[in-house]
Order: structure tokens, then C-alpha cells, then sequence
């Protein structure tokens, strides 16, 4: 899918005045693949942090945008296509995303702006990729105690808690034991709860008030970014409070996120993008791990649910809304 109203929007983005005293002359075309629908603030971020390097959309580079609409079938087809013309190289996210990229090419340099690689099996490990796999990770296996630890505090007195987590994200199947080990250090009992299609929400929500949950994780994919806002509002309706993966949960009315900043992680692949365009091969680039988190509160929902926030942690978000 092209999306051409978002492509229309993208590129009426102002672009910096290049730092490089010498930009690149030739045209480089760059494959934009993605699991679900267009986020903007990331793409944002990825054209602007492009720009400033030197690569400007319409002068010396072309975006084959493609976006799967959180229809994994899809993905396949668009990998083949940007294969077929021959791009420069491939921005991709997520393991899925990353997966039907390098099986079909094992030519062109893929750049990840997030995935978890090694426990997906895509790479042998950070600093050695090898292959044409190289990029960034989000890590959100270690960051699942934490989550815990927020939710405990949100709701001190929570003991049953479900984590949501798609079976068919290659990478969310490690998770298993970290959930548990996470969960019974802070004396919690856990149930997982394993989602593949939107249409399983509203049962899923069900069961988990008959269990009597009193709160949730949701593991990072991309079915649960593209339907945020459903997810957000059976949380709400449902009051079932929930620590996200990320901010753009919160910002639909979730209740609290920490995590990587995705935005963060799409500028930060812009430099990869830009160190490949160049000439650097994916094999000589180690993948990093993000260096910014964010951890965001709304307000408004924890008074929806009838939680007090405890000044300590209003003091350690990043971001409240109110």
C-alpha cells in the first residue's frame, strides 16, 4: 500500500539546512517497509534526521513507502517488490517486518529502527551481525521488571496481573520466562494472555475481569500500536490499568508507558541508513541498544480508574498528561 495522502503530508516536512559541506549528488532510493499503518512522528523523524545529513526527498532521494496495515500476509509481496527495484537499502521495524525483508534479499542492506534480532534469530549477535542486518534494538525483554515494578506501584495492591503478547511475533516467544521470573519476584500472579487479531480483543478483556486481573503489560507489536486506541479504551472501560510499552499508548488514553523512545530509535536509523548509502557495509555496523526511555502518566485516565498517583513517581515521569 502506498499510502499517498501520508506521502503528500511527509513531504511538506521543512528539512534543515544540511550540515554536510559536501551532500551526496547522486539519487539514492531507500525502501520504507513497515508491519502496520503510517505513525507519523517517526517517519518525521527519520526524513528530518535524513535531511540534516544530507539525503532531501524530491532532490537526491526517493521513499518507496510500504505499509502492511497489521496484515503480516502482506509482507512478503512488499518485500519482493522493493527487491525487485532494487532499492539502496530497506528501513524496517519490528521482527516480523525484518524477517520478510531478508528473505527476500540477502543483497541489500536492512536497517532496523527497532526489533529484538537475536532472540528472533535473525543475527548471531549485537556487535557482530553479520550478513545485511544492522540497526537498532528496543530490548523490551529487559525492561519487563520494570514494568511490574510500575504497575505494583500504581496499584499497590494488585496481585493478579496479565501480560498480552502475539504468538506470532517471532521474538515475543523468548519472553515467556522473563514474565514469570519478573512476576514472582514481586510476588504476583501471572497470566498470559496471547492475541493474533483484533478481533480477539473484547474476549480477551472479558476473561481477564473473570480471572480477576486487576492490571496488565502489553509486550511491543505491531497489531497493538495499530489498534492502541481500541486497546486503550477496553482498558478504560474494562478498568483494568496497564503499563505500556510506549508513549503513543498513553497518548491514546492508556495509562502509563516506559520504554524506549521509538521516535528516538527512527532518528537514530536514519544514521545507519545514511552510514549505508555511503558505502559502509551492514556487517561492519554493530547494532545498538537505545539510549533514551521515556516513561509517561496520564492523569486523567488513572482518576478515570480511581487510582491516586503517588508524588514519587509523578516526579519520575518524563511526561504527565493531564
Amino acid at each position: 500500500m502506498h499510502r499517498r495522502a501520508f506521502i503528500t503530508s511527509l513531504s511538506a516536512i521543512a528539512v534543515p539546512a544540511v550540515a554536510d559541506s559536501s551532500p551526496p549528488r547522486r539519487l539514492a532510493r531507500v525502501g520504507y517497509l513497515q508491519g502496520g499503518v503510517p505513525v507519523p512522528e517517526r517517519t518525521e523523524a527519520f526524513l528530518r534526521t535524513l535531511g540534516e545529513l544530507g539525503w532531501v526527498e524530491g532532490q537526491n532521494l526517493t521513499i518507496e513507502y510500504r505499509f502492511a496495515d497489521n496484515k503480516p500476509e502482506r509482507l512478503a509481496a512488499m518485500a519482493a517488490e522493493l527487491a525487485r527495484l532494487n532499492v539502496d537499502v530497506i528501513l524496517t521495524s519490528g521482527s516480523t517486518v525484518v524477517r520478510a525483508a531478508r528473505e527476500a534479499t540477502s543483497t541489500i542492506p536492512i536497517v532496523m529502527a527497532t526489533s529484538e534480532p537475536v532472540s528472533a534469530g535473525l543475527v548471531g549477535s549485537l556487535s557482530s551481525p553479520g550478513g545485511n542486518i544492522t540497526g537498532l534494538t528496543q530490548i523490551p525483554k529487559d525492561l519487563i521488571g520494570k514494568r511490574f515494578e510500575l504497575l505494583k506501584e500504581l496499584v499497590p495492591n494488585v496481585l493478579r496481573v496479565v501480560a498480552v503478547l502475539n504468538p506470532s511475533n517471532p521474538a515475543q516467544a523468548q519472553f515467556t520466562n522473563e514474565l514469570e521470573s519478573s512476576a514472582r519476584a514481586l510476588a504476583l500472579q501471572l497470566k498470559i494472555v496471547k492475541l493474533q487479531d483484533r478481533d480477539e480483543f473484547e474476549a480477551a478483556f472479558a476473561a481477564m475481569i473473570e480471572w480477576q486481573a486487576r492490571g496488565f503489560l502489553l509486550l511491543e507489536d505491531t497489531l497493538f500500536t495499530t489498534h492502541r486506541v481500541q486497546i486503550a479504551d477496553l482498558a478504560l472501560r474494562h478498568r483494568l490499568p496497564a503499563v505500556y510499552g510506549n508513549a503513543s499508548y498513553v497518548m491514546a488514553g492508556g495509562l502509563a508507558s516506559y520504554g524506549a523512545d521509538f521516535t528516538d530509535l527512527y532518528r537514530r536509523a536514519a544514521g545507519y541508513v545514511d552510514k549505508v548509502l555511503r558505502g559502509i557495509k551492514p556487517r561492519d555496523l554493530p547494532i545498538e541498544q537505545p539510549t533514551k526511555f521515556e516513561f509517561m502518566l496520564n492523569l486523567k485516565t488513572a482518576k478515570t480508574l480511581g487510582l491516586t498517583v503517588p508524588q514519587s513517581l509523578l516526579l519520575r515521569a518524563d511526561t504527565v498528561l493531564q
